[in-house]
């Protein structure tokens, strides 16, 4: 069967500026939530025309915008001129900011300062990696006005602390703490959970058990309440010649089956492309699950 690439017209002209809200309730109607990694104002206009509903100012930057071996060299001042340049260019959807790696782990005081910034740049909700011992800092942040996205799983700032990036929560005793630490975080009022290279039958359960999480996946299955990709992977710019596309990763600008497989697709419709993947369910498939 021959698949279609979206086009500009399959995508509504206007939509409404979507907040907490109205992300819990697409959630409640069983809509899938589709988020991608962005790091300028360029790519948030090409983003939310497309119909991504989440854009994540990922600490990735470190990565794919300066070429850094790890998430660990960003700074909290380069994830906040990097929030406000996403956050002059989107229409829309709604804007997450990561808090990188120092920006959070000494105290609560700590982590209010360093969201502040990420705020007044123009984020609506700030993401910090890590499990249960994180719940004091979530709790103090959500009871001063400020919506928190948690992640558990791989936390690419804990890579040399877990061995490497690896799939996490595979035997019963990890699979416990990921499952003790996500209702930590619930409790504590973090409103989104993203869960990263997780077993999918836990990702599920752990969605299933706490409903008024909203979670998104990556690498964890078609379980979670939405999908994330950083831009770069779903759009074939992972690494050089010869480079390893990981598991979990499709790359949008090529439709099997589709008349532009070989020349590729435009960078808005292979957004477009993920976002009707996300929202109809196909993606992800067992290619990139299975855990």
């Amino acid at each position: 069967m021959s698949v279609h690439p979206p086009s500009a017209a399959d995508t509504p002209a206007s939509r409404p500026v979507l907040n907490l809200p109205r992300l819990r309730e697409a959630q409640g109607r069983g809509e899938k939530i589709a988020m991608l990694t962005c790091y300028d104002a360029t790519f948030a206009r090409v983003l939310d025309d497309a119909g991504v509903d989440v854009l994540l100012v990922g600490d990735s930057l470190g990565n794919v915008i300066q070429g850094e071996a790890s998430t660990l060299p960003v700074t909290l001042e380069q994830m906040a001129y990097h929030t406000r340049c996403v956050a002059q260019g989107k229409r829309a959807a709604f804007l997450i900011a990561d808090m990188p790696f120092g920006a959070y782990e000494a105290s609560p005081e700590q982590a209010f300062a360093s969201a502040v910034a990420l705020m007044r740049s123009g984020a609506q909700m700030v993401k910090l990696e890590g499990g249960g011992y994180t719940a004091e800092t979530v709790r103090f942040l959500v009871e001063r006005g400020i919506p928190v996205c948690a992640h558990l799983g791989l936390t690419p700032q804990r890579v040399h602390a877990i061995g490497g990036y690896r799939v996490q929560g595979r035997d019963d005793t990890s699979a416990a703490l990921l499952r003790a630490d996500a209702a930590a975080l619930a409790d504590a009022g973090a409103a989104m959970l993203v869960l990263e290279l997780v077993p999918s039958i836990l990702a599920r359960e752990i969605s299933a058990t706490h409903p008024q999480l909203i979670t998104i996946g990556i690498g964890a299955g078609a379980g979670t309440s939405g999908q994330v990709l950083v831009l770069h992977d779903m759009l074939g710019l992972v690494g050089g010649a010869g480079a390893k596309r990981p598991r979990f990763v499709r790359d949008f600008t090529r439709l099997p089956g589709s008349a532009a497989e070989a020349a590729g697709l435009s960078i808005a419709q292979a957004v477009a492309a993920y976002v009707a993947a996300v929202k109809g369910g196909s993606f992800p498939d067992e290619a990139q699950h299975g855990y």
